[in-house]
């Protein structure tokens, strides 16, 4: 069963206009990636051919950081998502993530760091303890769900690389392969998809290097196999499917902020009193429920996380 969409809301409200407006061009070519039109998809891995799994992962430990609210149903997060890499529309990433190959997966640290690496995602997942971090997670579309992530701080892969002084900022790209990823093949971002935080941001306890959900590994239609979770933002600061992360000292240039700078900020904070230019932000309506809650400052995590924009106006850097 599908999750349908609040009836309140149209395409044309979930997503930019601009982007709505080139759905076609996605639609033509997820049509390709279907009927294998030149793309060499007998050329993958059965795996990768709709046969894609998860595995349980051992020796996760409950997290005294996660949020007592009632968690979506696995259903519910794995069958509404956004991943424009697979389509534009919520069932998208569900119908077509399939083609994603998960291994081998490395991720490159680069950039303004004394310790430049590749790191395996096998490597990856063994750098630090696992835990399971229940967090609220609010998209700038008006939803909202409560997700069963694991992972471990992304500040403990940062302190591993050694950030010189010219690091203020991180940026992460994740994968654009257009003979996996249908979305790329279409003019619906500037790919890859490239997203970023100041340093305090990624240091900061609650920022997540995720590489799982619900106990198992990513499901290919959220991320995988390694994204990361930033709780008190808006979702698409949550990169998915990530392959390099560099340390700049200038503020990234992100996909979203690049597509439409008057809708997308790059702090993009959940903050009920800015609204998106087209919609208001101060409600939302958690994926399961029919009535709409109030939106609350940073997502709830405002005692955690407001001293990092004291004396920062939050309309202006939206």
């Amino acid at each position: 069963m599908l999750i349908r969409r609040p009836p309140d809301l149209v395409p044309s409200d979930i997503t930019p206009q601009e982007v709505y407006a080139r759905r076609r061009e996605f639609i033509k070519a997820a049509g390709g990636l279907a009927l294998g039109a030149g793309l060499g998809l007998d050329a993958l891995p059965a795996a990768a051919q709709g046969k894609a799994t998860t595995m349980k992962l051992f020796g996760v430990k409950e997290s005294p950081l996660s949020t007592g609210e009632k968690k979506n149903s696995r259903q519910e997060i794995t069958e509404y998502n956004n991943f424009y890499e697979f389509g534009t529309d919520k069932a998208d990433p569900a119908q077509f993530a399939h083609t994603l190959v998960t291994r081998p997966w490395t991720v490159a640290v680069e950039g303004a760091v004394n310790k430049p690496r590749v790191f395996d995602i096998d490597e990856l997942m063994k750098l630090a303890p696992l835990e399971e971090r229940i967090y609220r997670m609010r998209c700038v579309e008006g939803w909202s769900m409560v997700i069963p992530w694991v992972g471990y701080p992304l500040a403990e892969l940062i302190r591993r690389v050694e950030p010189t002084g010219n690091a203020k900022y991180i940026e992460y790209d994740t994968l654009a392969d257009p003979r996996q990823m249908p979305g790329v093949r279409s003019r619906v971002l500037d790919w890859p998809y490239v997203e970023g935080l100041r340093l305090d941001e990624a240091m900061h306890p609650l920022t997540l290097l995720c590489v799982g959900l619900y106990g198992e590994t990513l499901p290919n239609q959220c991320g995988a196999p390694v994204r990361v979770v930033v709780p008190w933002k808006y979702g698409f600061k949550s990169g998915k499917s990530i392959v390099r992360i560099r340390f700049v000292e200038k503020e990234p240039r992100t996909a979203w902020n690049k597509a439409a700078p008057r809708e997308y900020g790059f702090y993009s904070n959940v903050n009920p009193d800015v609204d998106h230019p087209r919609w208001s932000q101060a409600t939302e309506r958690r994926i399961g429920e029919f009535s709409k809650r109030k939106t609350t400052l940073f997502n709830g995590y405002a005692d955690q996380v407001a001293r990092l924009y004291a004396g920062m106006d939050l309309k202006k850097s939206f």
